[in-house]
């Protein structure tokens, strides 16, 4: 259910919101609130996810009590004053309803409302998917499909066409380039040292040269990786030296 509340000084306008808007059933009304003061308490108490504002109320307007919420919830205005209308999509308005609106008008207004949520909704999708393929890589051994947390991974070392993944339980092989790997890890936990690997930076134990402008890094499991120039400068620069 989409929570949701309507602050209007005016019972009439109220009741207009209220009318139309039980025509969409995922809505739930928490309340009707008569002025500003009644509306920020029941935002603090409800946390509605949209709310119809009128503007002018008594005691506060209803972009004064949008400016004491930390986090406002999406806002419809509806009011009959046509001047406020560039303040309120400054406000990040999804709406504004000049009073007296129709019902098509209104419908436009909570299409417009659905249509951002779905955006949102879509966004936070691919956020959770760039978040799980950051957090773990699925790989086949023999005739089996076995996911590899990627805090479980020492390092990272490429093997031609494939990526060797090493963890402390032995050596897995995934078809992928480097490139695609490095972008798809969290920067803050794996760096890329060298052309072929790429390591995990909680594993590190010391760095240490060897050969001209080239250095070695030892993991916790004893393994020692090569680090070239451009590397060791990146991680100089990831690990604050």
């Amino acid at each position: 259910m989409i929570k949701t509340l309507i602050i209007d000084d005016e019972p009439l306008a109220a009741g207009i919101v209220q009318e139309f808007l039980a025509n969409f059933p995922q809505f739930e009304i928490l309340g009707i609130c008569q002025n500003g003061f009644q509306g920020l308490k029941s935002i603090q108490e409800h946390e509605p996810d949209l709310i119809f504002l009128d503007v002018q109320m008594p005691k506060i307007t209803g972009f004064e009590m949008l400016e004491l919420l930390d986090e406002p919830p999406a806002v419809i205005f509806t009011t009959a004053f046509d001047q406020f209308a560039l303040q309120a999509f400054d406000a990040m308005a999804i709406d504004y309803l000049l009073k007296p609106f129709s019902q098509e008008r209104f419908i436009q207004a909570i299409e417009r409302f659905l249509a951002q949520q779905g955006a949102k909704n879509e966004s936070g999708q691919r956020m959770n998917e760039l978040a799980e393929k950051r957090n773990r890589l699925v790989v086949r051994v023999k005739n089996e499909i076995k996911i590899i947390p990627t805090h479980e991974v020492n390092f990272f070392e490429a093997e031609d066409d494939y990526i060797a993944i090493h963890t402390a339980t032995g050596k897995y092989l995934k078809k992928m380039t480097m490139k695609s790997l490095e972008e798809a890890l969290d920067p803050a936990r794996f760096a890329r040292v060298h052309r072929s690997y790429l390591v995990n930076l909680n594993e590190i134990t010391k760095i240490e040269p060897y050969e001209r402008d080239n250095y070695l890094v030892l993991l916790r499991g004893g393994e020692k990786v090569p680090v070239s120039k451009t590397g060791y400068s990146k991680l100089r620069q990831v690990l604050g030296l």
